[in-house]
């Protein structure tokens, strides 16, 4: 008598990731939906989405229902969840851009990179009102995280504190052309009201762009 091959189990990981297709490509679903699609136990399952929604990834909202009883959800993606496929958008970006500076329409993206800072401008003001030292970088850092950068104030005891930003939003646009470095760069010491020194710059194959402080601008 021949033993039958042990039966491998799905690791959760694999489910999961079953879940988070399902939702992408279907849309927001319920409980009952998700249980037809996947044939699981409604116990497992429910399991499975309490952990994408601890991680984040799916969200959870409740479905009116002129039914008395327990409430019903509907089940979806949150904007991290979403992120975890494939995202091309960027690339197109780059893509455009350069077609663009190759057409002659440099001046373009410089004016649209430079009423991008016209309008972030203002709301960093009023943030950075009366903020000096330390405190004037802290904030600076969070405006920039905000808008996607990831930065990070480094200091240093005998040297000039350093900005540093471990992502980049623009990377895309800056494949194209490195317009959006010397206008961010702009605003940023604006920001800083002092130069600053590039110490590590991400195109050049650095983990991050980092900034030195130098001499203050007013």
């Amino acid at each position: 008598m021949t033993d039958k091959p042990p039966r491998r189990r799905r690791s959760p990981g694999t489910t999961r990731e079953r879940l988070l297709d399902t939702l992408k490509r279907r849309g927001p679903a319920t409980l009952g939906a998700l249980a037809g699609v996947h044939r699981l136990a409604l116990p497992t399952l429910r399991a499975h989405l309490a952990a994408l929604e601890a991680g984040g990834l799916v969200s959870r909202v409740a479905v009116r229902s002129k039914a008395r009883g327990r409430p019903r959800h509907r089940y979806a993606l949150t904007p991290a969840g979403h992120a975890r496929f494939p995202q091309r958008e960027g690339e197109l970006l780059g893509e455009f851009a350069r077609w663009l500076a190759g057409h002659g329409g440099e001046g373009e993206i410089r004016r649209f990179l430079e009423e991008r800072v016209a309008t972030a401008r203002a709301g960093a003001r009023e943030r950075l009102r009366g903020l000096r030292g330390q405190a004037r970088l802290g904030e600076v850092a969070r405006i920039l995280s905000e808008q996607g950068f990831m930065a990070e104030v480094e200091a240093a005891q005998r040297k000039s504190p350093v900005l540093r930003l471990c992502h980049c939003p623009i990377r895309h646009l800056v494949s194209a052309t490195r317009l959006p470095c010397r206008v961010e760069l702009g605003f940023v010491e604006e920001m800083v009201e002092r130069s600053l020194e590039r110490v590590a710059y991400i195109p050049a194959g650095d983990s991050s762009c980092a900034y030195r402080m130098g001499r203050r601008l007013r």
